[in-house]
């Protein structure tokens, strides 16, 4: 099995992960070689934890993990990229046993994770993710500012090998109800160029300094 790209950004080695090839479009393509994981939290969680694994059996594991894509927003701005600063999976449910909600019982992450990393010059947001489709009404139970599937997911599987992670998401839609997946790609393009120019800007903050893991 192929090993995935570890693309090396001004000497810090870092794993671009991202859930479905729709939203890796020309922009993207001429900057990263991305971990294409699949859709969900699930499919995320696997991807993520199985690539890691290889790479730390070959001694390659990066000292950055960088998720990256689109996610719904009710109260952003529409095709606007933000960073994750605060991360929560809001299908984890077990307040029936006394665990708060948002908590996984036994494990040693409250409900909303904050992230210690963050790149100058780009807004950020909290970001709630889980398995589905947030659409009209359904933001009314969600405290976040963002929803995806797969940023939670990729966050535990990087803290599994003691990895950092950071994320960027493009809002790509939440306006409206959705009324099919033509609500999604509409504006996977304006997304795409956005994530691009926003990994520029990254890559500029590690050059110079302004990004560091220390």
């Amino acid at each position: 099995m192929t090993l995935p790209e570890i693309k090396d950004v001004h000497g810090l080695p870092v794993l671009f992960v991202m859930a479905a090839a729709p939203e890796y479009g020309p922009h993207l393509q001429t900057r990263i070689a991305p971990l294409i994981t699949g859709v969900g939290p699930v499919e995320a969680a696997a991807a993520t934890g199985a690539a890691l694994a290889r790479l730390e059996e070959k001694g390659r594991l990066p000292r950055l993990v960088f998720s990256l894509g689109s996610a719904g927003s009710r109260t952003l701005d529409h095709a606007g990229v933000y960073q994750v600063e605060r991360l929560s999976y809001r299908d984890m449910d077990a307040s029936p046993f006394g665990f708060e909600k948002g908590v996984t019982p036994f494990e040693d992450h409250p409900a909303e994770i904050v992230l210690p990393h963050r790149i100058p010059g780009i807004d950020g947001a909290a970001l709630s993710t889980g398995a589905t489709v947030i659409s009209g009404a359904g933001y009314d139970a969600v405290p976040a500012q963002m929803v995806d599937m797969e940023t939670f997911a990729v966050h535990r599987a990087a803290a599994r090998f003691g990895l950092p992670m950071i994320g960027l998401r493009g809002i790509s839609d939440g306006r409206a109800e959705l009324t099919g997946l033509h609500d999604w790609t509409e504006t996977l393009h304006l997304i795409d160029e956005g994530l691009a120019n926003a990994l520029d800007h990254f890559a500029a903050c590690v050059a110079d300094g302004r990004f560091r893991l220390d």
